[in-house]
């Protein structure tokens, strides 16, 4: 099936092609025909799978781009995940030449010049549910006007002290307004409040294997306090190009990209960027090929989708599954294949018995021997 098989507007399938996306994913074509009719949609699909596509596309099909009023309001997280989205709506909008126009709304940067450029009337606003929020109750953010609501990565959202915002989000928009969740989990308490937000949402889901099988999982053990040499050595014996490597702890990440960079290796550190500047220059940074190593945590990476990763490095193994799953998941994107490779202490090996089970994937075991990965005896 392509995109024109959809009856995607034209406008949309040249766009996708300057991406030399021409094929759409599973979840994409479940999510077309009922987002088109305008119905609320639960889009639940694994990491890598095209979520944000599959909500793009009809709304930018349905969108009025004469009428100057936000029309569609995306709830996020997180501002990396809010900048990503605004930039995937920003390219779609230039390589269709349609004149919709996407403002980001987010905390820690000027209030003021959000206010100013709300004034222009975008069609599309991505940002925070504080931000968002906050704009409303002062009335320079019209939710009268809007015609969808998404909330990308509803299972965080929708627990703990980001729910309230939503709520009050969902509050100020007409009551026809469409709501859109999407979520690569499913959590009890996200879908009870989902059920309550949105009487009658339609449940889309895909058939894939929950982990994505063009990627290759293996692991080595060795001593906690030599993984950021280990490392060091594995992106070299792999020839990692473009790498994201999991940690903990602030104090572990720094001394990662100490060492590394040491050792003339580009890294990004957005783990460790306290200050939104900063983060923003990790990710510019990691996406340009300036960096060719993003050192992350669970939180940072949650929901990214970063071109051309080939490997994952956990140097702190996750405890859930569900979290090794989410970190691999960045990796293999788009039908390229990729590496996954974990660093064990001897008494995190259970853990391995752990992901195999849950995620019926089989880990392989490796070793370091004069600068080659070899298989472990």
């Amino acid at each position: 099936m392509t995109f024109a098989d959809l009856a995607l507007p034209p406008p949309l399938v040249a766009a996708l092609a300057k991406q030399n996306i021409t094929e759409p994913m599973d979840i994409q074509v479940a999510a077309w025909p009922v987002l088109m009719d305008g119905r609320h949609a639960y889009i639940n699909s694994e990491t890598g799978t095209g979520k944000t596509l599959a909500y793009l596309l009809p709304l930018f099909a349905r969108m009025e781009v004469a009428l100057a009023a936000t029309q569609v309001i995306i709830v996020v997280p997180t501002h990396e995940l809010a900048l990503q989205i605004q930039r995937q709506s920003c390219d779609l909008a230039v390589n269709a030449q349609l004149p919709i126009r996407t403002l980001l709304l987010i905390g820690g940067t000027s209030l003021d010049r959000q206010i100013e450029k709300l004034k222009k009337k975008p069609q599309v606003v991505v940002g925070s549910p504080g931000r968002i929020r906050e704009l409303i109750a002062m009335g320079k953010l019209k939710g009268h006007t809007a015609r969808c609501v998404v909330m990308d990565e509803a299972d965080r959202l929708l627990c703990g002290e980001s729910a309230e915002s939503v709520r009050l989000i969902i509050q100020a928009v007409p009551k026809t307004c469409q709501l859109i969740f999407a979520s690569a989990t499913e959590q009890d308490e996200s879908e009870r409040e989902i059920a309550a937000l949105a009487p009658g949402v339609v449940m889309l889901r895909t058939a894939v294997a929950p982990v994505n099988p063009n990627i290759a999982h293996s692991y080595l053990v060795c001593e906690e306090r030599d993984k950021p040499d280990v490392l060091r050595k594995l992106l070299h014996a792999t020839q990692a190009e473009r790498a994201i490597v999991f940690v903990h702890r602030n104090d572990t990440a720094e001394i990662v990209a100490a060492k590394l960079a040491h050792h003339k290796v580009p890294v990004a550190d957005l783990h460790g960027a306290f200050v939104k500047s900063e983060r923003k220059r990790a990710m510019d940074d990691f996406r340009s090929g300036r960096a060719r190593v993003l050192i992350a945590s669970d939180v940072a990476a949650r929901g990214l989708d970063i071109p051309g990763v080939t490997h994952i490095f956990n140097l702190d193994a996750p405890t859930l599954s569900k979290a090794y799953l989410h970190r691999v998941g960045r990796t293999a994107r788009a039908g390229a294949k990729g590496q996954a490779v974990s660093l064990l202490t001897e008494p995190e090996v259970r853990l391995v018995r752990r992901y195999e089970a849950d995620l019926g994937i089989t880990m392989t075991p490796i070793i370091l021997r004069e600068g080659e990965v070899r298989l472990a005896r």
